[in-house]
């Protein structure tokens, strides 16, 4: 979410999504609430601190630790004042082991992602860190059904080995699969209670890999889809897989009409000769991604407007 303040984002959330609120980041803050450093602030005995290239790996605890732990801590103090008496679904975020490994640098200057022992040590540092994160969250609103976002939006990049290099003149290998499947299934496997939906805003999402991995949803922009990609998201469907589609763009523009934002969600489903009646419980409608690069009143009114697409998509699924 765009701005700087905490309540005022919960308050927005909370009022809007009524049913499914989520916990905001807000990166115009600075480093610690930015996406990496957030969740770098969350690792177990794992810490980084800011360098001119990004965030880099150290042996202890530093400043730009702290300033992300404060910055959480404010945020999860406006989320329980808002959710008081709340019980139902609440959604958490935080980067997956994929994305962080590909962002966040060894001393060398090169990426986690470089290290496969770096790469498994860091997935178990985060693991361990969404497990104490959702306990925290669970004691400050008691009546949440926890939903856990893992941000992978390097996912594909890593897959195909197409992660640069700190020269920027080659790019890191690919990593294999098989090694990619199990990390992510270790890592979801920290919130054995509930759903684990895994979000990614860049092209050729791995739906299938993710499914194997154990993701309960997938999230996406679905401006990005292709028909090459109806068959896996078909399988998704048939298989329980809810998909969270992007389908709001996540900067200040005109906005259509509620129903025609989902007319391509009704002309996917009609492709597929999936049943209309599945749409409501297979699918949530969201911001393509992010609103942070968003003015705050564009925001309020991009996530009102998911709502009103939403029951246009309930009321008339064909």
């Amino acid at each position: 979410m765009p701005g700087g303040d905490a309540r005022e984002a919960v308050k927005t959330v909370t009022g809007t999504f009524e049913d499914f609120p989520f916990l905001p980041e807000l990166p115009a803050r600075g480093p610690g609430a930015d996406m990496i450093g957030r969740t770098a602030g969350m690792l177990v005995e794992m810490y980084a601190r800011v360098e001119p290239s990004g965030w880099r790996l150290g042996d202890r605890p530093g400043r730009d630790t702290r300033r992300a732990r404060s910055w959480l801590g404010e945020d999860l103090d406006a989320l329980e004042e808002f959710t008081q008496g709340h019980q139902g679904a609440l959604k958490v975020q935080a980067v997956g082991p994929w994305t962080l490994a590909a962002a966040l640098e060894l001393r060398n200057g090169e990426a986690a992602l470089s290290d496969p022992g770096a790469c498994r040590d860091l997935a178990a540092s985060l693991a361990e860190g969404l497990r104490l994160h959702l306990a925290e969250v669970r004691r400050r609103v008691p009546g949440a059904r926890l939903v856990l976002q893992l941000d992978e939006p390097s996912l594909t990049a890593v897959l195909r080995g197409r992660v640069r290099t700190a020269s920027g003149y080659r790019t890191h290998r690919a990593v294999d699969r098989q090694v990619v499947e199990a990390t992510l299934r270790d890592v979801l496997a920290a919130h054995p209670a509930g759903p684990v939906v895994v979000h990614s805003c860049a092209p050729d999402v791995p739906f299938a890999l993710l499914r194997r991995a154990g993701a309960a949803g997938v999230s996406f922009d679905f401006s990005l889809l292709t028909e090459r990609d109806d068959e896996v998201i078909g399988e998704a469907v048939e298989g329980g897989t809810h998909l969270f589609a992007g389908v709001v763009p996540t900067t200040d523009g005109p906005l259509s009409d509620p129903a025609g934002s989902v007319m391509g969600v009704r002309t996917l489903w009609r492709r597929l000769g999936l049943r209309p009646g599945l749409l409501a419980q297979s699918l949530t409608l969201t911001p393509a991604c992010g609103l942070a690069g968003a003015s705050p009143a564009y925001a309020r009114q991009a996530l009102a407007h998911c709502v009103q697409a939403a029951r246009s998509l309930a009321d008339n699924p064909e």
